[in-house]
């Protein structure tokens, strides 16, 4: 086997990164002394650290950088990357006008992103060494299964997907004192990065007296913070989590038998962990953004998507009824 250093640059956001993430154990069946780095935002890191398959992990602040106008910073990051070991290959799996930058600046033979009709930015797309195209409407986990196929020559399909063994880890422990012995346990993710991908207080309110389980409700900012306490106020069967790191949310999700909620982060880290969820999607697409199972399912609005841009004016995820996250639920507990 040929030896080979790679870094993966892969820089935001939760659910991006655990998207990208399940390749990483398919490179290791074809290769075991490969060395993969990856290049993340600092706000990540610890989803990253504790992966087997992952060497180092190389954080940088361009978003504090950018909120704090500071150029020192951002030279800084540049120089760091600048002065890594040489590698054999860097990959831009972000498709980004900075990660196209920062694969350009980290030291290789050769540098590998979407070309500039695949991309996100295609102007980025003039960096790379070589280009791999993909249309950008295909599914996310698709796109980044294919383009380190495409890099490493992998023997694998994209089916094999279907097989793939839990992927995150957690050196944190969760207050066992949250959970119900007697109860199934359910989490609920009521935020999301805008509001129009939030399911309604008022539907999952109804869900939690429909259902017989006990419910754990995370939160992430003051605002997250407000609809948790909505919801629990009309729930007594309900549970108000603490603020929760990475880690914490990591195995908090582990301990679950259900997670339910809208096309965010932590909705996809059961997909990752092989968690039962439902994730609801209104101006998202479902079959764009997840990989559905028997396990982890997902329910569209009937809404048009553009997978270039998310319409924030459209709140179709209000259409998705109770009842119909009811029975999906209920199908998936009975299991």
């Amino acid at each position: 086997m040929v030896f080979m250093r790679i870094a993966i640059v892969k820089l935001s956001a939760l659910g991006d990164i655990v998207h990208a993430m399940v390749v990483l154990q398919f490179i290791k069946q074809f290769n075991q002394d490969i060395v993969i780095d990856w290049v993340v935002e600092k706000n990540y890191q610890e989803l990253l650290d504790l992966n087997p398959d992952i060497n180092n992990v190389h954080i940088v602040n361009l978003k504090k950088a950018k909120r704090n106008f500071s150029l020192n910073l951002l030279l800084k990051d540049f120089w760091k990357l600048h002065q890594l070991e040489f590698y054999d290959l860097v990959i831009d799996m972000q498709g980004l006008v900075k990660s196209a930058i920062i694969s350009r600046i980290i030291p290789s033979k050769a540098t590998l992103g979407f070309d500039k009709v695949s991309a996100k930015e295609g102007h980025g797309s003039f960096l790379y060494s070589k280009t791999f195209n993909m249309s950008y409407e295909e599914n996310v986990v698709k796109r980044n299964f294919e383009i380190i196929k495409f890099a490493l020559n992998l023997p694998t399909n994209f089916c094999d997907l279907r097989n793939k063994t839990p992927f995150l880890f957690s050196d944190e422990k969760f207050n066992k004192s949250h959970l119900s012995l007697s109860k199934k346990n359910i989490l609920l993710i009521p935020g999301a990065s805008h509001a129009s991908k939030q399911y309604p207080v008022a539907r999952f309110v109804k869900l939690t007296q429909m259902l017989d389980a006990h419910f754990i409700i995370i939160w992430g900012s003051k605002l997250e913070k407000t609809l948790a306490d909505e919801i629990a106020l009309h729930s007594p069967n309900s549970h108000i989590s603490e603020w929760l790191s990475l880690n914490e949310l990591v195995n908090l999700c582990s301990k679950v038998d259900l997670v339910i909620g809208g096309d965010t982060g932590p909705t996809h880290l059961a997909w990752a962990m092989n968690i039962p969820s439902i994730t609801l999607f209104g101006p998202t697409s479902g079959n764009r953004n997840t990989i559905a199972s028997d396990k982890n399912l997902i329910i569209e609005s009937e809404s048009y998507v553009n997978s270039h841009s998310i319409n924030k004016k459209d709140f179709s995820i209000n259409e998705i009824e109770a009842t119909d996250v009811f029975e999906a639920a209920r199908n998936l507990l009975s299991r």
